[in-house]
């Protein structure tokens, strides 16, 4: 187990400046912001929302910045829930290269099983084409979850809740085929509920909440093959030791984080060697997998979360800097009052060991229950979402400065 130095972050000069960028669920705002935000060249942020908006059911908006440090929400999409339009989606957004958004809704469509949609810009606005509804046979993809992944051709990758899956463009309209079904062997995920990250070779990495070898939850790559097909392969199994599976127990919804040599990071929501997180459930890790020789990965745990002010908890990914810095944020604990949850940095150290700081505690107001990715810029400033808190009780969108100057 990795060796750990925790500190506390307060208001000292050149601490982490955290401010609300918009707070949503006011007027016919969106309400519920379960993903993360995209960032574009510009500074423009881009997210989805669970609800709100003109009819109740949720929106894909923008947040510009202005001149004035204040930032302008446009809504760019109204989700309905009548017609074929989707609905309730908790994923992230994503760009092609000619500028359009890609995501997912969790419900809706034809056959009310979730959609792939498209946002195309115009100079009249955006314009919303569902690419392809799910449910439409007995082995389809269904209730999306998480975003896609792109790759240069345009294919979008994804995940639903007992298979992953590809949607391509072609001559008559958008394809989508099951590149792997969760549910056909033994000992494989299931609940399939992260977001996919994929290499420079194609290959997906994603993970499961349950499943595997001890039903504990996975981490799984899928490479692509030469006949055009898809090879699944468990890269590791969580709590292979029994209870109390000290090395995690059901990865976050979070996309995984890699770095230089191909190794992967991610968290657990529970699990960990520190109980005390509801009753007697344990609180989480923040692991590390490292690719060794022989295809074979090996396991680490960087941090173990605990109760209390240091946040427990983490249902998200984390993001990667290019100093090795790992950043990301927890559901609960924090605030003695409120336990809404924190934002952290986890930094390696020369002697091995890894540095555990609390950059921002969320109390309500600013924000409550982080469950999203963070968005790291070029200048080091990250960009995150609560689902619940702020002014309007529905969520914020927020910008937080690791090392700020007064």
């Amino acid at each position: 187990m990795v060796a750990l130095i925790l500190t506390l972050v307060g208001g000292a000069w050149g601490g982490p400046k955290y401010r609300v960028l918009h707070a949503f669920g006011q007027g016919q705002d969106g309400a519920g912001t379960w993903g993360s935000l995209l960032l574009d060249k510009k500074g423009n942020l881009y997210g989805m929302t669970t609800g709100g908006g003109l009819y109740g059911w949720g929106t894909a908006f923008e947040l510009s910045p202005e001149s004035n440090g204040k930032w302008n929400e446009s809504i760019l999409h109204s989700f309905n829930r009548n017609g074929k339009d989707g609905y309730e989606s908790t994923a992230n957004l994503t760009f092609d290269a000619a500028g359009s958004l890609f995501g997912t809704t969790a419900y809706g469509g034809s056959y009310d099983a979730g959609t792939v949609f498209e946002l195309s810009p115009s100079s009249d606005g955006w314009t919303e084409n569902v690419l392809y509804s799910f449910g439409s046979h007995g082995n389809d993809s269904f209730e999306p979850y998480a975003g896609v992944a792109i790759d240069s051709a345009g294919n979008l990758y994804g995940t639903s809740r007992f298979s992953d899956f590809e949607v391509q463009p072609g001559s008559n309209g958008w394809k989508e085929s099951v590149i792997h079904d969760f549910t056909r062997r033994h000992g494989d995920g299931v609940y399939v509920y992260a977001g996919l990250m994929r290499d420079s070779a194609g290959t997906l990495y994603g993970t499961t909440e349950g499943g595997g070898a001890y039903n504990a939850g996975t981490v799984y790559e899928l490479l692509p093959t030469l006949s055009g097909g898809w090879k699944e392969r468990i890269l590791y199994s969580f709590c292979p030791t029994g209870f109390p599976c000290r090395d995690g127990v059901g990865p976050g919804l979070g996309v995984l984080a890699t770095d230089d040599a191909g190794n992967l990071y991610g968290t657990t929501i529970a699990g960990g060697d520190a109980a005390g997180c509801g009753g007697d459930a344990s609180c989480g890790v923040l692991y590390k997998l490292t690719r060794g020789s022989q295809g074979r990965w090996t396991e680490s745990v960087l941090n173990n979360f605990r109760p209390g002010g240091t946040g427990h908890g983490p249902g998200a990914g984390v993001v990667r800097d290019a100093a090795g810095n790992l950043y990301g944020t927890t559901i609960y604990g924090g605030s003695s009052q409120c336990g809404c949850g924190v934002v952290f940095k986890l930094a390696p150290q020369k002697n091995g060991t890894w540095k555990y700081t609390v950059l921002h505690t969320f109390i309500g107001y600013d924000g409550a229950q982080p469950d999203a990715n963070l968005t790291l810029d070029s200048k080091g400033n990250l960009y995150g979402t609560t689902a619940t808190g702020g002014a309007g009780g529905y969520g914020v969108a927020f910008e937080l400065t690791p090392n700020s100057r007064p």
